[in-house]
């Protein structure tokens, strides 16, 4: 008879493994491109055989669809955590009338945080860089995770700012722009912890700028 100790290590060891198969394919992915890197290539990096990584993934792109749902998770709960809408396109309007400027000021430099100081974050940022002109699918992702998607957000936020009048804005779109811009921009720059602090800097006096010039809460 198997002890609920030993089968909660085996559970424990299964979990670690997957972890450690996730992370070693990401940063693979990120330095060599996901097209280049294959299975057997995972597989060695970890030690393992390629039938032991086939007990946990079924496929390399089994593995990349882990690491969206990865990044999504983490998406959601960090939007939580700072008060802001959750990211997909169709954002219930209460959650907008709720967002204030100081939600999206902490909400950006977190955000800023986490593309250039998480590992897994930065690589998944690199590996959607790479891979962007290689293939649709990571063309998409990219929009949706680093461009125009995080534009279409921040559009939407502040429509529904301006239309409380809480900000001055003619062209919400434009303005969403403006404000992502430096952000996408400082993310590229400061990618390295020797940049990292100057780059939050400016970050900060942009959104600080911003507000004094838009906003009536400040």
């Amino acid at each position: 008879m198997e002890h609920s100790g030993e089968s909660g290590a085996r559970d424990a060891q299964r979990e670690s493994t997957k972890e450690r198969i996730l992370q070693t394919a990401l940063r693979l992915f990120a330095r060599d491109g996901y097209e280049a890197v294959s299975v057997s290539a995972i597989a060695g990096e970890l030690g393992i055989t390629k039938g032991a990584l086939y007990r946990h993934y079924r496929s390399k792109h089994d593995i990349l669809e882990r690491i969206v749902a990865r990044m999504v998770e983490i998406d959601t709960e960090r939007s939580r955590t700072y008060h802001v809408p959750e990211l997909p396109t169709d954002i219930p309007q209460e959650a907008l009338l709720a967002v204030t400027m100081r939600d999206i000021r902490a909400f950006t430099l977190a955000q800023f945080d986490f593309w250039t100081g998480n590992e897994f974050a930065a690589c998944f940022r690199r590996l959607l860089t790479l891979e962007q002109y290689r293939s649709e699918e990571m063309a998409a992702l990219h929009r949706s995770c680093l461009t125009a998607g995080p534009v279409e957000y921040m559009e939407g936020i502040f429509r529904a700012m301006a239309e409380r009048d809480v900000i001055r804005a003619d062209d919400p779109k434009t303005l969403a722009l403006e404000f992502y811009a430096p952000l996408w921009l400082l993310v590229c720059a400061c990618d390295g912890p020797d940049n990292r602090a100057r780059g939050r800097a400016m970050l900060e006096g942009h959104i600080d700028r911003f507000i004094r010039e838009t906003s009536a809460e400040f």
